[in-house]
């Protein structure tokens, strides 16, 4: 049965006025196009639904009745399809679901979200975190409106947008002799204890910083959170190499670690958004804004630890990615 939305609406319409002409006024439409789709909606159900009067117009049938009603419920379904529709492209309301890899992301994301989600909890807000390879999955399936991540191995069909980038940086306990110095080498790294923060693109990347160095001291640990390592580091258990930090220089446990800038060049981590840009949401589109703006600020800036000699202001205190 072929039978279109528009005939069941010209159909409706008509019977409603019991008048073809006035029916076509209304559509601005020809009273042929009425009158051709009620034969069309008899000739889908093979029934006689609508009687003709050359003088007083037309009246539906019993059938045609009961047709009428059923094509009214699904007309009406169909536009409340298409209103909802609109609003979840316009409103900022309903489930905003954003994955994020960045092991920092607790120090900015909350103030993100801040500046632009209202405040009468229309907004079911659901955070996940997961590794850059679940976070790009899951924003390509339909999982997430967005996603934050380390723009490395990206998917040939992901949009995104790089927030900022960050070199990599030592961290250090505050006690450690290194830490009071205003920058450190690849090769005294080297020599050091190391905590390794173990996560998919990252522990590769940070492997990969010393391959003109010769490790002299074992790695200590290997931690899946940016949080174990910066607690193990400030028990003294070694060092790290991370890239983005908090605002705060204090661990868990409450002891200090200081971040301190590498003069080797070294290769980038770029922390970046992603969603889809073909059509987004307009929560998803300011989403995007609100963290493109965060990154534009001095707030933002004091996540990166870079060597004076490069122009970047150094910060002490922190970690991150």
């Amino acid at each position: 049965m072929a039978l279109t939305l528009k005939a069941m609406d010209y159909f409706t319409t008509a019977l409603r006025h019991g008048n073809i002409a006035k029916a076509a006024v209304e559509l601005n439409i020809a009273a042929s196009a009425v009158s051709a789709a009620i034969d069309q909606v008899e000739a889908a159900f093979d029934l006689t639904l609508v009687t003709r009067h050359r003088a007083r117009g037309i009246q539906a049938t019993a059938s045609g009745r009961v047709v009428a009603r059923k094509c009214e419920r699904l007309l009406d379904d169909y536009r409340s399809v298409l209103a909802e529709g609109a609003d979840l492209r316009q409103a900022l309301s309903g489930t905003f679901r954003v994955g994020y890899y960045a092991p920092i992301a607790p120090a900015f994301l909350p103030q993100i979200l801040e500046t632009f989600l209202p405040g009468d909890g229309g907004v079911d807000l659901q955070l996940e975190e997961c590794d850059n390879d679940a976070a790009q999955d899951g924003l390509l399936s339909g999982r997430y409106d967005a996603i934050l991540f380390v723009s490395e191995d990206v998917r040939p069909s992901m949009a995104f947008e790089v927030l900022i980038s960050a070199p990599p940086y030592c961290l250090l306990p505050a006690a450690h002799p290194l830490a009071a110095r205003p920058v450190v080498s690849m090769a005294e790294i080297a020599r050091e204890p190391l905590v390794v923060l173990n996560r998919p693109v990252v522990a590769a990347y940070y492997a990969r910083l010393f391959d003109s160095h010769v490790r002299q001291a074992p790695i200590v640990a290997y931690a899946n959170s940016t949080e174990m390592v910066r607690s193990l580091v400030a028990a003294g258990r070694g060092c790290a190499l991370l890239n983005m930090r908090p605002l705060t220089s204090e661990s868990y446990s409450g002891s200090e670690v200081v971040a301190v800038p590498i003069s080797d060049p070294l290769p980038v981590l770029s922390l970046a958004v992603g969603y889809d840009s073909s059509r987004p949401r307009r929560i998803t589109q300011c989403f995007v804004d609100a963290c493109k703006a965060y990154f534009a600020t001095s707030d933002a800036a004091r996540c990166v630890v870079a060597d004076t000699d490069t122009g970047s202001v150094v910060e002490r205190g922190g970690s991150g990615v």
